[in-house]
């Protein structure tokens, strides 16, 4: 059977690991809104056909800058394979990108509580730019609650340097860019959600089993990234071409 790369970077895939690793996340990301909603006016907090534009807001710049940082992602991948075959450097990027993945869904299971240790990687930078997000509260409009989404994006977050690793396989800088917003698209659902269906959405990402199964599946997705032959997705366009 031929081989098809194009799996562990579709789009559909990224869209699914945003929605899963935002059902994990929905504590932090949730009191990052809790704290944003208090700090606007009553009168908008109150109101949730006047609350709702500032809670997209918030998240259209987070999703902005994941597509930002997965254009970045693509640069260096086409640095990093510059001296390599396009083929070998591919599936060298295919496997690590796979392990990467493996790994988040071992920690969103609880069995691989360490690899909270790769947000390390982007500590110093988040110090150099949270002041500015903390200079927009309170927010006061729409373009403010858009640039404190911005810089949110750019809060170290394991899960999204996963998605990252799968975005650096993608090929070229658009694809890269593309794929970081499918991903940002899959965590808007539970995010946006937050501000609706608190109670439902908290009771379960804190159900340990529910937390399992998000990771085996994660880690399903990581073993067909790495081995995108067994996809049945490979199947219907191998059978399509014939």
């Amino acid at each position: 059977m031929p081989f098809d790369p194009a799996f562990s970077t579709s789009y559909f895939v990224a869209f699914l690991m945003g929605l899963i690793s935002s059902l994990h996340c929905i504590g932090m990301c949730g009191s990052i809104i809790g704290t944003l909603t208090l700090s606007l006016s009553p009168e908008i907090r109150h109101k949730k056909s006047l609350l709702l534009p500032f809670v997209f807001n918030y998240n259209l710049g987070r999703i902005t800058s994941y597509t930002i940082a997965g254009a970045l992602a693509g640069i260096i991948q086409s640095i990093a394979v510059m001296h390599m075959s396009e083929i070998n450097g591919h599936r060298l990027l295919q496997i690590f990108s796979a392990i990467i993945m493996a790994s988040a869904g071992l920690y969103i299971a609880g069995w691989f509580p360490r690899f909270a240790y790769i947000e390390k990687i982007g500590v110093h930078f988040w110090k150099k730019i949270e002041p500015y997000g903390r200079k927009l509260i309170p927010v006061q409009n729409r373009n403010q609650a858009f640039l404190f989404g911005m810089v949110w994006g750019w809060l170290p977050c394991g899960l999204v340097y996963a998605a990252l690793a799968v975005a650096a396989t993608a090929g070229d800088v658009t694809k890269s860019a593309l794929t970081m917003l499918a991903f940002g698209l899959g965590t808007l659902p539970a995010v946006m959600g937050v501000g609706i269906m608190t109670g439902i959405l908290t009771r379960l990402s804190r159900m340990q089993r529910f937390k399992q199964a998000i990771g085996l599946f994660m880690i399903a997705l990581a073993l067909l990234a790495a081995m995108p032959w067994l996809n049945p997705m490979a199947f219907i366009s191998n059978h399509a071409n014939h």
